[in-house]
């Protein structure tokens, strides 16, 4: 008995964990950082002293909630660096970022660092940064990529993309993809010869109706 007791203790712990940043990764991803650590403690189905025992501060749980993202930003970053054709490692950076933010809020917010608490992230966007800048000056070379092109526009086109957000659940992949389309072409140098490339389909979105008045 005494002996099981441990295992037991062990088990439930990792449960508490598991389901806490299953929690925290739906409340982050859909409200953002600013989400209390209450409404994550609410969501796991445990007490606050739980959680806090797991993750004593909001930037330890921001920082593993996200660890899978911040590992696909990396090997994002790497694949594109490794790539053959700079061109194409540029516009597969793109793609991939949007796509990593249009999944999560609280990841676009952590990436941006929007929220003191995700200042570790500081460096996956230097890293990205770097990335795209040397993409950017081989693609520039090739003549694919647009010589006003400097990375302060990674970080414009990332601040329109996060409005992605605003739109409903089931359509923002779609809309992120649709908007990564048109953002590589306006990077685009010239276009390409012959027909251009179809975009991805488009998202379907209502805007909302303003009250009538009398």
């Amino acid at each position: 008995m005494t002996d099981r007791l441990p295992h037991t203790v062990r088990s439930d712990a990792r449960d508490n964990r598991a389901r806490i940043l299953d929690a925290a990764r739906s409340v982050f991803g859909e409200e953002g950082l600013s989400a209390p650590m209450r409404e994550v403690a609410r969501h796991a189905g445990v007490g606050p002293a739980t959680l806090y025992r797991h993750f004593p501060t909001k930037q330890a749980l921001i920082v593993e909630t996200f660890a899978e993202q911040r590992r696909a930003c990396h090997a994002a970053v790497r694949d594109a660096l490794a790539d053959s054709d700079p061109w194409h490692g540029f516009r597969s950076l793109i793609e991939r970022i949007c796509e990593l933010h249009a999944h999560s809020r609280g990841f676009a917010d952590a990436f941006m660092t929007t929220f003191p608490e995700a200042m570790d992230f500081a460096a996956d966007r230097e890293r990205t940064t770097r990335a795209v800048a040397e993409l950017a000056r081989h693609a520039q070379e090739t003549g694919r990529l647009r010589p006003g092109f400097v990375v302060d526009d990674l970080i414009l086109m990332l601040m329109a993309h996060r409005g992605i957000q605003d739109v409903p659940r089931a359509a923002r992949l779609t809309a992120s993809r649709r908007f990564a389309a048109y953002v590589i072409e306006a990077f685009r140098a010239t276009p390409d010869t012959g027909a251009p490339a179809p975009l991805p389909p488009a998202p379907r979105l209502r805007l909302a109706h303003s009250p009538s008045t009398p």
